[in-house]
């Protein structure tokens, strides 16, 4: 019953978020634990276009980490590649070498069957589409960005010659990917210039964490996070960053706005990182999002109610976006 119910979720990947066409290859990456949400994804694809293909590989031992050689290839070679799979490969370089070669991307990372169902699918990803658009246009002609939060975040960094980067959850355009049912857009910092306070105080849906217990407090110096604090999570976090043994982990790599009012806050990457009212912040790997660091981990820390003040503007206070459609398209039909 459950794979039934999974079909419409399903076909709304196929159709409006990828919006494939017959006759147009598409792959379908996966790994062993996330099997069931690759098969109603390939049926959905496959009621379209003949030409639908499945690599099953191994899961990543860490968020961010390369998928192997073949299944690069295989993203590069395709139209369409959808990656249901349980630790992501979105910020790897297999991904931006598929996309530099036109290929379409729908990032589908800790999918399950019930996010199919209901929950952040059920947005109007094209109604909220140019909301979407014009928070990264401003992250994309701002210079500087001051994000400030109830829970104890201040933070200050460059933004001058980032592109913003919108995911409405749509990619019908060469080259384009998006993350479903996460709406967001985001902006990476400039390598060096973020300083201040992050407190996570909403999830870290990496790591096995989830739902924050407690704060999870970074203190950022020259674009790195040099100290992690809080209690048993935030000591879980740490102990993953250093076992990387890699400097560029603590890179700031991200920042960015959740925007589906249909997502909430329960520990699943992609319905966290969407959800209305949050922004995150990602750490670590920033190439696939205009910066120039390449490490073996990206992640994100949420928080909650934020305000967010571009080169002097506030574009969005105590969580609540300022934009003129905010009130009917931000919010749940």
């Amino acid at each position: 019953m459950e794979r039934i119910l999974a079909a419409r979720g399903a076909r709304k990947l196929v159709e409006e978020c990828a919006g494939l066409k017959n006759r147009e290859d598409v792959l379908v990456v996966t790994d062993f634990l996330t099997l069931d949400v690759a098969e109603a994804v390939a049926t959905a694809a496959r009621s379209v276009t003949p030409e639908v293909t499945v690599i099953v590989m191994p899961p990543r031992r860490t968020d961010g980490a390369e998928p192997p050689a073949c299944v690069a290839a295989a993203m590069k070679a395709s139209d369409v590649f959808f990656t249901p799979v349980s630790k992501s490969i979105t910020h790897s370089d297999a991904t931006r070498m598929a996309l530099a070669a036109g290929a379409r991307g729908i990032m589908l990372t800790q999918f399950n069957l019930g996010m199919l169902q209901g929950g952040g699918i059920d947005a109007d990803f094209a109604a909220i589409r140019p909301v979407c658009e014009w928070v990264g246009k401003c992250w994309a002609d701002g210079t500087s960005v001051r994000i400030t939060a109830p829970g104890g975040t201040g933070i200050t960094a460059s933004l001058a010659g980032r592109p913003g980067n919108a995911h409405p959850g749509i990619a019908h355009e060469r080259g384009t990917m998006t993350t479903v049912p996460n709406i967001e857009a985001s902006v990476s910092p400039v390598e060096g210039t973020c300083e201040g306070m992050i407190v996570a105080d909403a999830s870290i849906p990496y790591f096995g964490i989830g739902v924050l217990d407690e704060p999870v407090r970074y203190t950022v110096r020259s674009g790195r996070a040099v100290s992690i604090d809080g209690g048993r999570q935030a000591q879980e976090v740490a102990r993953m960053m250093a076992d990387c043994r890699d400097e560029n982990v603590y890179n700031i790599a991200q920042l960015s706005i959740g925007l589906n009012p249909h997502c909430k806050v329960q520990g699943v990457m992609l319905e966290d990182e969407g959800a209305y009212g949050t922004c995150h912040i990602g750490i670590g790997t920033s190439t696939l999002l205009g910066g120039t660091i390449k490490t073996v981990l990206h992640y994100d820390a949420l928080i909650w109610h934020p305000t967010i003040e571009i080169d002097g503007q506030i574009i969005m206070k105590d969580g609540a976006l300022l934009h003129p459609l905010a009130a009917t398209v931000l919010v749940k039909g």
